[in-house]
């Protein structure tokens, strides 16, 4: 029992493949060109770990391993790999590897993939692919990017409506080919519309004779090719599906979206909207130099403006700073209170607004409650702020100033919070890649008035 016995620190560090240990055996494999070492290292690999591995090592490094291990090079990496990398890794493959990677992929990863590939590229892959493959893509590439049309996989198990379960079950024992991975059996009537679904388990826990229609389950839906992918992405979420039909515009069976899939456009949305709050956009760490100076710079721009508006109120009141030096001292404060609660809110409502949860039923609401929240914890860090500026100071007046501006500021932050990123959205701009720059503005332009207004009048 005693040498059985496996240590939590042991089992976490089996679970996780990819350690330091490993990635330098690798590198040195790639390094003395040993094609049989690196096949051996990277075997025991999932293909996620392996897409890890490309995107944490160099470019050079990247480019030898691939074309050291070209051979055995599965398509799953590609799926798996950032859209960044994808291109500078199809590109250092050998087209036939390439061809043979992919072949076996499910068409909405195909699809995926032909998307970042120039025009040669695409016409040499779709040349190797079988001809329902290829027909089955080329069709999937006419539907608008990111919509469903693109997402869904072609490959869908069916029957007729008026199927038992015994008939099901003989047909899926005697297809040759059958999707690697699905829930449903679908039901279509004699116009190749989808009428509802049967999951297996219920399929293979039901009565030979039990007619299909019988066991078939509420929560069936259907998503048209070119509704938009973030919609389907939020219903399989807010229904809790676990695959959909996709039909065409005349209400035909032309494609399937299983829950991956969702999770996958659901993930990207949550990184776009993070990635934008931080005013970078779509960014990745293999990215290059001139990539991402090219997507920070406009944002950088923006700030550099709207800092010059917070300047622009200070020097307003110059002569008044110049009387009392500790005005200088204290302005940062207010201002950097006002933008931190001001990024709380805004956090808030724009992940609210990705959710759907934030919509004009309750935006008064919640608008309602973070002034309250603000008015809140603006009186008590008013209180503590104006000790603290009443006693560094030796003037009470002075923290009565700063412990009201504090107050304003705070209140305007929770208001500015959620009223700028609903307005953006309603008039059709992304509110995770502008709020940041707004509600900065406002919180600081607010809170050097407020503060400086108000010791104008109250220190002169």
């Amino acid at each position: 029992m005693g040498d059985n016995f496996v240590t939590e620190e042991e089992r976490e560090e089996d679970a996780y493949v990819l350690d330091k240990g490993t990635v330098q055996a690798i590198l040195g494999a790639v390094q003395t060109g040993d094609s049989d070492g690196l096949t051996l290292l990277m075997e025991p690999l999932h293909a996620a770990d392996i897409a890890d591995l490309l995107e944490q090592i160099s470019r050079p490094d990247r480019r030898d391993l691939v074309q050291l291990y070209d051979r055995e090079f599965d398509g799953e990496i590609l799926s798996e790999l950032d859209e960044g990398l994808r291109k500078e890794v199809i590109d250092a493959l050998h087209p036939q590897v390439l061809a043979d990677a992919v072949r076996d992929l499910e068409s909405d990863d195909v699809v995926d993939l032909l998307e970042d590939m120039n025009v040669p590229q695409q016409v040499a892959l779709l040349d190797v692919l079988e001809d329902v493959d290829r027909v089955a893509v080329e069709q999937a590439l006419t539907y608008p990017e990111y919509s469903a049309g693109r997402l869904m996989q072609r490959e869908v198990v069916m029957a007729p409506e008026h199927w038992n379960v015994g008939q099901a079950i003989d047909f899926l024992r005697k297809s040759a080919v059958l999707p690697e991975q699905f829930y449903h059996l679908h039901l279509v009537n004699p116009k190749m519309e989808p009428v509802s679904y049967v999951t297996l388990g219920r399929l293979l826990s039901s009565k030979r004779g039990c007619p299909l229609v019988d066991i078939t389950e509420d929560s069936f839906r259907t998503f048209d090719a070119t509704e938009d992918e973030a919609d389907v992405a939020y219903a399989f979420n807010q229904y809790h599906l676990i695959s959909a039909p996709v039909v065409d515009e005349n209400q035909r069976l032309v494609g399937m979206i299983t829950i991956d899939d969702a999770v996958q456009v659901l993930d990207e949305e949550h990184e776009e909207d993070i990635l934008r709050l931080a005013g970078v956009g779509e960014s990745s760490l293999s990215d290059k130099v001139i990539d991402t100076t090219k997507r920070r710079f406009p944002w950088l721009a923006v700030n550099l403006v709207t800092s010059i508006l917070a300047s622009l109120v200070i020097a307003q009141f110059e002569e008044l700073i110049t009387q009392f030096v500790a005005l200088a001292v204290l302005m940062p404060i207010v201002a950097s209170m006002g933008g931190n609660a001001g990024t709380q809110s805004l956090t808030v409502a724009v992940r609210a607004i990705a959710t759907r949860d934030l919509t004009g039923a309750n935006v008064w609401r919640v608008m309602r409650r973070e002034v309250l929240v603000g008015l809140v914890n603006g009186m008590v860090f008013a209180v503590v702020m104006g000790g603290v500026g009443a006693i560094w100071f030796g003037t009470p007046v002075l923290g009565v100033v700063i412990g009201l501006a504090m107050l304003v500021n705070l209140v305007i932050a929770g208001l500015a919070g959620i009223l700028v990123p609903v307005t953006l959205e309603k008039i059709g701009i992304d509110p995770a890649l502008a709020s940041g720059a707004f509600v900065t503005t406002v919180t600081d332009v607010v809170g050097f008035f407020a503060f400086l207004g108000l010791a104008a009048m109250m220190l002169l």
